[in-house]
This record gives C-alpha cells, structure tokens and sequence, in this order.
C-alpha cells in the first residue's frame, strides 16, 4: 500500500478544467518533482494534496487516512502535510525563532525549546534567531519558512516553487541542506517547479504536467532519451526540426559538424557557454535556424558548417 496517495484527482472552475485525474503514489520518505509550466496545475495539485482546496472529483490518502477537503473539515490543513510557498509568509514583526516556535505553541515546553534549537542549527539560522525576517536575505527567510513547516515533524512535505525567489548558488545550496534533512527525518516530498535543473537537485523521480493533465512520468534519463512529446523534450534542451522528415527532431548535442557532406548552414550567432560554445546555424535549405554544440570552439560568425546527424539519437515526437 503506497503512503500517500492522489487518487484520480480533478479540479474544474466554472466548467474550465485545472487539473485531470490525477494521480500518484508515493512510499514513506519517497520524493518527486512535479514539472510543468505556469497554469498547468501544479500549484491547484499542491493545495488539494494539504486539504486546502476542496477537489471536484477524486481523494487524497496519507497512512490508510482520507485527506479530507475544506468542504467536508471544519479547520482546513493538516500537521501531517505542511506547503511551502515561494513568498515566504513569515510573521513580519516577530523573531526568526519567534516565527518557527509559532507552530508549537500548543506542544510542551521543553519538546517545543528542544524542537526550535535543533531546527535553528540545522539549517544554519543560530546566528540570526533574534533578527526580524526583513533583516535576513532571500535565502536565509526561505530556511525560516522551511523551519516553520517543519516545526511540528510533518509526513508529507508540498514545496510549491520556493526557489524561485533565489540565486542559483543560493538556490543549490539550500536545495542540497534540505534534501539531507527531508531525507533524516524520512519526509514524504513533493515538488514542484517549472526549472528541470532545481527539481533534478532534488530527485530524479519525475511527473511532467501538461495543461492539468501527466504529460509523462519517469526518471530522467527516459524522459530525456525517449520523450513522448515536443513539450517533454524541451525540458531537457532545444530541438531541431529535420528537414522533409515530419516529426523528426535531433538535440543540439547530437549533431556532429563535420568537413563537408550533411545539411549546410552558416553559423549567425554563437554563445559561449562554461562547457562549449552553443552556435546558432542557418540551414541554407529552407532557411531554419537550428541549435548546434560546439565542444571545441572551432567556429565562428559566418563560417560555413556541415551538419551531421546521429540517427540512433533523432526523436519522433508529437504536438
């Protein structure tokens, strides 16, 4: 038996559909990264999974328990499943240890000290415990938040984009000290993003979703070398549309530039990138640009350059 569960969950407003029987099984302390666009469900998802948005169809299960819905619980949420957002939604006016005590109010007073230290030191806040979260960097108030929802030892974890605000050394960073933490305290997580990278930080466990609908599911390698659609193949880089061949794409990485034979382009634009250059080529037959790696750096602007594909590597994709 999985121990959490989205069971064939939809949610419809006025007769427009945000999310379609969705569903996902999770194991105790199991990760996975929900990646999709802006308005493709994630965060409807999200809200229906910690009891805050009441669904149209479907459940939600954690540990042989029904999840129940705004509409059919008194107080909506649960300590069990705790979300984390991208703004934050720290109490202004209050300490940084003040704002992770605040959840555990209720608890003992010797648990609740012992609670609020541990969280402090691991995730580095010691230092700033008597700082206002206006004083802190984006950084250091995400591990506030981060702090907050795990004051009370929740099971499930919902991370809606709370990088986003974050430098990538900064974004990295947390990611790594969470992951270690989330995976000491055997925490249920889902994660959600519209960035492969930050989600691949984290888990190589994946759901791409599509206008409120799985796209694909898979770990990344699959995703990556056998995408079901354009939209997943993006994900992972640019593609190039084959000439005459419909359907057919190839990856900038797997076209090779050689002395002569293949498609013939002009190189108009190049990038240098950390670990090749990326060159912008236009194809002298109809005209396209097409998305090339240069690992050694031997071209420039306005070369000519022979295209050669790796046919094991062309992708078949549909809309």
């Amino acid at each position: 038996m999985p121990y959490f569960s989205l069971r064939s969950v939809s949610k419809t407003y006025d007769t427009q559909p945000s999310l379609q029987e969705f569903s996902l099984n999770l194991a105790k302390g199991e990760f996975v990264s929900i990646i999709g666009e802006s308005g493709s469900g994630k965060s409807t998802l999200l809200r229906i999974a910690a009891g805050l948005l009441t669904q149209t169809s479907g459940e939600v299960w954690l540990g042989g328990k029904k999840i129940e819905s705004p509409a059919e619980k008194l107080v909506p949420g649960y300590d069990e499943i705790k979300l984390i957002h991208q703004d934050y939604q720290l109490f202004p006016n209050i300490s940084v240890e003040e704002n992770i005590t605040r959840p555990l109010l209720n608890y003992d007073e010797s648990y609740r000290k012992q609670r609020v230290r541990h969280l402090l030191d691991r995730l580095g806040l010691e230092p700033y415990k008597e700082r206002l979260p206006k004083q802190l960097s984006g950084g250091q108030q995400q591990k506030v938040a981060i702090a907050q929802a795990l004051a009370v030892e929740p099971e499930v974890l919902l991370l809606d984009e709370p990088f986003s605000h974050l430098d990538a050394i900064q974004k990295r960073k947390l990611i790594y000290e969470l992951k270690e933490l989330l995976q000491e305290m055997e925490t249920t997580v889902i994660f959600v993003t519209h960035d492969l990278d930050d989600a691949l930080w984290l888990t190589d466990s994946l759901v791409v979703l599509q206008k409120g609908k799985v796209s694909q599911k898979g770990n990344s390698k699959d995703l990556c070398e056998q995408p079901k659609s354009k939209y997943v193949a993006r994900l992972f880089s640019a593609i190039n549309e084959i000439p005459h061949r419909p359907s057919n794409y190839i990856r900038p990485a797997d076209v090779r530039i050689r002395s002569r034979g293949g498609l013939v382009g002009h190189v108009v634009e190049q990038r240098f990138l950390v670990h090749y250059t990326t060159l912008i080529v236009r194809l002298r037959e109809g005209g396209a640009l097409w998305e090339v790696d240069d690992p050694r750096r031997s071209y420039q602007l306005g070369d000519r350059v022979y295209l050669h594909l790796d046919e094991e590597k062309v992708l078949v994709l549909k809309s």
